[in-house]
């Protein structure tokens, strides 16, 4: 699946299956439900789930809580747009 094709997808009431649980939560938040792609988020212990929570953290404004997230995933504070961290993400998950 590329980008594009997963952005489309974000017009469905549902995930497409097969995603992982860092692409679900993506893609709760590309639909604009903060709360669900945290909720997801909170449970995924590796370096995508800790860079996908930095990028909720910024999102929601509490960027001392974001920077804790990118250390954990060993990514640099984003400064770009958050539409280009999601997208960022988003590409690098679906490689």
């Amino acid at each position: 699946m590329t980008l594009t094709e997963f952005t489309k997808t974000l017009e469905a009431e549902e995930p497409p299956s097969g995603l992982g649980r860092a692409l679900i939560a993506l893609w709760h938040d590309g639909r604009g439900d903060w709360e669900g792609a945290h909720r997801v988020a909170q449970d995924i212990t590796s370096p995508d789930g800790s860079w996908i929570h930095a990028y909720l953290h910024r999102k929601e404004g509490d960027p001392a809580n974001a920077e804790y997230w990118y250390r954990r995933a060993g990514k640099p504070v984003a400064r770009g747009s958050l539409e280009e961290e999601w997208a960022e993400i988003v590409a690098a998950l679906l490689e």
